[in-house]
Parts: structure tokens; C-alpha cells; sequence
């Protein structure tokens, strides 16, 4: 008897339209992405005469002041107790962070004390003083 040996039939994968595909999927998610843009509040920084700009975003918490004493951190408003918790889980969830601090110009020196206090409690030692810098 004779056994008849079935051939192998190999499946391709059809690769003429792969580039075709990448390319849709390049602008779906080019299209569908959502930017965030920080609103803060509304306040005027103060101008300094060396400035160094941060390169990276990424790991960047806002925390704002204003004039009347508002902080804002992240779009989120709050007062000076609850800015211990909220960096705290932020550090938590990413100890590399950059606390970037933007305090109006004219903003109370007692209510920023308070929040770099509440800060140093946090372990958010990395803190960067926002500033606009001053035209010569």
C-alpha cells in the first residue's frame, strides 16, 4: 500500500498592504489625540535675568498661585492643606517629577511659604521657580 504524502501548504501573509495599513493607523492616531494645555490661573510672572528652560514635559506637575491666594495644581484647584496629598500621590506615581512653581508676581510670600512647606513635607524636592525672563 501507498501512502500519498499531502503537501504542505504554506500560508502566506500578505505584505503589499502593510505600509498601507501603518499609514491609516499613523493618522488615526495622529487625528485622535488629545493635547493637554495647562489653564492654571491667571497670573504674571516675575521677570529674572538668567532663566533655564526645562527640556522635558513629561514629568512635570504645575502648581500655580495667584493674588488672591488660589493654588492650582494641575488644573485641579485646592487649598494649602490638601497640596500635601495631591503631590504626594503624584510623587507616588512618579517620583521623577519636576514640581514647576508659577506664583504671580505680587502673590502673598506667606501663602507660597505654606506651599513649598507642604511641599518639603511631600519629599518634592525637585522644584523649579517659573519666571519670565527680563528683557535687556
Amino acid at each position: 500500500m501507498k501512502f500519498l504524502r499531502k503537501s504542505k501548504i504554506r500560508e502566506l501573509i500578505p505584505t503589499s498592504s502593510m505600509a498601507d495599513i501603518a499609514f491609516l493607523l499613523l493618522i488615526f492616531f495622529m487625528v485622535t489625540t488629545v493635547f493637554r494645555i495647562y489653564h492654571g490661573l491667571d497670573v504674571l510672572l516675575p521677570r529674572a535675568e538668567a532663566t533655564q528652560k526645562i527640556e522635558t514635559k513629561r514629568n512635570l506637575c504645575h502648581v500655580w498661585v495667584n493674588t488672591k491666594g488660589q493654588i492650582s495644581i494641575d488644573d485641579m484647584l485646592v487649598e494649602v492643606p490638601l497640596v500635601y496629598p495631591v503631590v504626594l500621590e503624584k510623587m507616588r506615581d512618579n517620583p521623577r517629577i519636576i514640581v514647576s512653581l508659577k506664583a504671580d508676581q505680587n502673590a502673598r510670600f506667606g501663602v507660597l511659604s505654606d506651599v513649598m512647606e507642604e511641599l518639603k513635607r511631600a519629599q518634592a524636592l525637585r522644584v523649579n521657580f517659573a519666571t519670565d525672563r527680563e528683557m535687556k
